[in-house]
């Protein structure tokens, strides 16, 4: 992602900057998805694995991208407490 664009964008939530998610969170991530212990803030269940996302600077949220774009919107963050790997997890 375009650092440029990185440094305008965040939280929608929380008003918190973002960062790219590193290769290990992002397996992390992905072997939480695969447990189906993820779910999104709106309450929905989340199953599909990630190859892209970013991370707030205080680490509570997770936003996904997909085919390049972040998906912005707080009720489709990805919550970290309780994920190995992310957040104070």
């Amino acid at each position: 992602m375009d650092q440029r664009l990185l440094s305008l964008l965040r939280c929608p939530a929380s008003q918190a900057a973002l960062r790219a998610l590193r290769r290990d969170e992002i397996d992390a991530l992905n072997r939480a998805i695969a447990a189906g212990t993820v779910t999104l803030a709106g309450g929905q269940p989340w199953r599909t694995s990630l190859q892209a996302a970013l991370i707030t600077e205080d680490r509570a949220r997770v936003y996904r991208i997909e085919e390049g774009i972040p998906v912005m919107l707080a009720d489709q963050a990805i919550p970290t407490p309780g994920l190995a790997g992310l957040g104070d997890a």
